[in-house]
């Protein structure tokens, strides 16, 4: 009988494991970053898992009864199914993807857990069955840590060998030219504009949706890349030292932009000095005959003393020397207007992109564009034609409401960009927004500015998640925002049930970062 609870306590354990995974994998399966969350997420890990640990206890509360057996088993066989059913309906922002590695880590904490219930389960008393029950509920949360250490000699191996054949067809296309894009912010919005701008007149591929990293890169090349395409447009991310230098050495682009420099990530890189340093390693390492695309706006950028003596092309709409810049902008529902001055020369674009943020990565684009010696009016076709790109600025009806969907990985720069697009919106403007995190020892005053910025921005305000918006709220009760029009809720779910209950259709709505479900307290 023993051995059939020692299955429903496999069973029972799969819920906290699919958690523990879950927000292992949204910390990148990176130690530091799980632990950093986990020790931030404490009581509420040891609250889910003392709720399964009762439910547990009770349909197990007989087990050294000689009665009724069978009603036990179907007793805990249900509060399993209702765990799993409660656990089915979860509206995660970004749900569990399972990947082989997963399922490799599935399997490997199945193993262990097993064998850990096995030795408390061999001994006939309760006390043992207890100790298998918070094994069951808790251990998963800490049996992370051996399974991603068991795992990882085979990880490397795969990655490894994947990373060599994708290194093995980017040599193989020795025509193809590479453009590689980095920085703090901006960079998938960037990538999709020079994307949409260059496929106007050459054969483009890109790296889909944030496949920023050396696997994800990897991944692009090996299943996408194809003999025809003629260019590569590459997005890099770094959050560490060393980043950069790996995917350089990795990809080999000819052309480098750099978008933007500025605190994000601060937690991991330590300094602004160590973030400047990494990000310009995009041009640094750029080859003799290749090209760096620099936002001049940027002081980071503008400022940094660049030892590669490779040529050099500069943009912004602040800075008056730049060689491409974006003048006389305009803002409405439909989009935006402008006139870029190269020279002595001045051309009109029309987009249906918002924000300066995205003039500046339209900027990028025509560097880009022009470097690799596309006309001005092919160049004007393909910008008035650029879609709008998903989660960043973009103009969006739902349920009859006008959004503007910034929630993609909002950074201050951006951020308050998106506030100034919203103050020329008509109607009654509302902010949803949890603020904005991975900025380090700045983030709370990053995001105190960041409230104080929404005084005459926006007519509503609604933060979500109670503890993380407090430097919001102070920000925006400091500015002397009237706090009755500031609500506090504690999901995205609560925030939007509010939204259709108080707006009519006659509003704009400025959704300001979604933070994945990992950091969202």
């Amino acid at each position: 009988m023993k051995y059939i609870y020692f299955l429903i306590l496999l069973v029972h354990a799969f819920i906290p494991l699919k958690h523990a995974l879950h927000m292992f994998q949204q910390n990148r399966y990176e130690f530091q970053r799980y632990t950093s969350w986990l020790k931030e997420n404490f009581k509420v890990v040891c609250r889910d898992s003392a709720v399964q640990l009762i439910c547990c206890f009770i349909a197990f509360s007989a087990l050294f009864m000689d009665t009724y057996p069978l009603l036990l088993i179907l007793l805990a066989a249900a509060v399993i199914y209702v765990e799993n059913m409660q656990e089915k309906h979860m509206n995660y922002i970004k749900p569990l993807v399972y990947t082989d590695r997963v399922k490799r880590q599935i399997a490997v904490s199945y193993i262990l857990l097993a064998l850990l219930i096995i030795l408390c389960i061999r001994v006939k008393n309760a006390v043992p069955w207890l100790i298998a029950f918070f094994i069951a509920s808790l251990f998963p949360w800490l049996l992370i840590y051996p399974t991603a250490l068991l795992t990882l000699p085979l990880e490397n191996a795969v990655k490894k060998w994947y990373l060599n054949d994708a290194k093995r067809i980017l040599r193989e296309h020795k025509t193809m030219t590479i453009i590689g894009i980095t920085g703090s912010y901006g960079k998938t919005s960037t990538k999709n504009i020079i994307q949409s701008v260059l496929s106007e007149q050459y054969i483009s591929l890109m790296t889909p949706a944030s496949y920023n990293t050396p696997m994800g890169i990897t991944r692009t090349v090996r299943e996408m890349m194809k003999p025809v395409d003629q260019v590569f447009v590459c997005e890099m991310g770094a959050d560490h030292v060393g980043d950069i230098t790996e995917l350089m050495e990795f990809v080999h682009p000819q052309i480098g932009v750099v978008t933007s420099i500025g605190p994000q990530h601060l937690s991991t890189f330590g300094t602004q000095e160590n973030i400047t340093r990494e990000k310009m390693q995009m041009i640094e390492m750029l080859p003799a005959d290749g090209c760096g695309i620099l936002n001049y706006d940027n002081p980071f950028i503008r400022n940094w003393k660049l030892k590669n003596p490779v040529k050099t092309i500069s943009y912004g709409i602040q800075s008056t020397d730049a060689e491409y810049r974006a003048v006389d902008i305009e803002y409405g529902p439909d989009g935006s207007t402008f006139k870029i001055v190269h020279g002595d020369e001045s051309y009109d674009f029309e987009t249906k992109l918002l924000g300066e943020l995205n003039i500046l990565n339209i900027l990028s684009a025509v560097c880009c564009a022009r470097y690799l010696g596309m006309s001005w009016p092919v160049i004007q076709r393909a910008v008035k034609s650029t879609h709008q790109v998903e989660h960043r600025l973009e103009i969006k009806k739902i349920n009859g409401r006008v959004f503007i969907d910034d929630a993609f990985n909002a950074n201050p720069t951006g951020s308050k960009m998106a506030l100034d697009v919203l103050s020329k919106m008509p109607g009654r403007r509302i902010v949803v927004t949890p603020g904005m995190i991975e900025l380090g020892e700045m983030q709370d005053q990053l995001n105190k500015e960041f409230g104080a910025y929404m005084k005459d921005r926006a007519d509503e305000v609604i933060l979500v998640g109670i503890h993380q918006v407090e430097p919001i709220y102070e920000g925006l009760k400091e500015s002397g925002y009237d706090m009755d029009h500031v609500l506090v809720t504690n999901t995205v779910k609560e925030a939007f049930a509010h939204l259709w209950q108080t707006t009519d259709g006659h509003e704009t709505i400025l959704l300001e970062n979604d933070l994945p479900d990992a950091f969202n307290h």
